[in-house]
């Protein structure tokens, strides 16, 4: 007896586990537990890494630091470093001499597109001084600067295209250098420009064309 009790028990226990209803690997209530349990895990670890990512061991721009002895944290550049496609070695080009002389030779032809290049550059950083003719009266000089001289003078006709490039780069008397402002190539074009001034103020009649030297003689009658 007992066991066919015990044998109808477990039948009666079978036939209601299955109609229990079980949650199957795809069913939608396990797939949001599983997404649940996932963004509290995601959760947990990045509390880990908060402390890290919101104070992070860096300086700010222009804050002093203790571990240098001179107190600054923004470190110059370590000496002879060279930027990438900054290794001047070419003396003419970046000096305007060669072999420790001044030279009155360009490192690179000059066309006339480098001229009006150099037209350009020179109306915007040379002008307020040297004036649109390159004779020294600018717009601030005619408001009391230091005048400098007239690109027209002798010493100046004479002087090599490599002092105008010097003087650029190294500036001359009240004049600061403009190597922070212009790049070494549009030095020469700008000192390429200054020879085309001193032609333009200066040139004989010889050196005029024969059509524009018409055009003088018609407009002087």
């Amino acid at each position: 007896m007992r066991v066919n009790r015990g044998g109808k028990h477990s039948s009666v226990l079978g036939a209601a586990a299955q109609r229990v209803p079980r949650l199957k690997t795809g069913h939608p209530r396990l797939r949001r537990s599983l997404g649940w349990a996932c963004v509290i895990l995601s959760g947990a670890l990045m509390s880990g890494c908060r402390l890290d990512m919101h104070i992070q061991p860096k300086y700010k721009g222009f804050e002093p630091s203790t571990f240098f002895n001179d107190g600054r944290s923004e470190r110059p550049p370590v000496p002879g470093t060279v930027a990438r496609g900054e290794l001047r070695t070419d003396e003419l080009l970046y000096t305007g001499k060669i072999n420790g002389v001044v030279a009155n030779v360009y490192p690179f032809p000059i066309t006339q597109k480098d001229l009006k290049r150099g037209q350009k550059r020179f109306n915007i950083y040379c002008t307020p001084c040297h004036d649109y003719t390159g004779s020294g009266n600018g717009m601030i000089v005619q408001r009391g600067f230091p005048p400098p001289p007239s690109y027209h003078i002798d010493r100046l006709m004479k002087a090599p295209a490599g002092h105008f490039f010097d003087v650029m780069t190294n500036g001359y008397g009240t004049m600061y250098s403009y190597a922070g402002r212009i790049s070494p190539r549009d030095r020469w074009r700008i000192a390429a420009y200054i020879r085309a001034l001193q032609l333009s103020q200066n040139a004989p009649l010889k050196d005029v064309p024969p059509k524009e030297v018409q055009k003088l003689e018609g407009s002087a009658q």
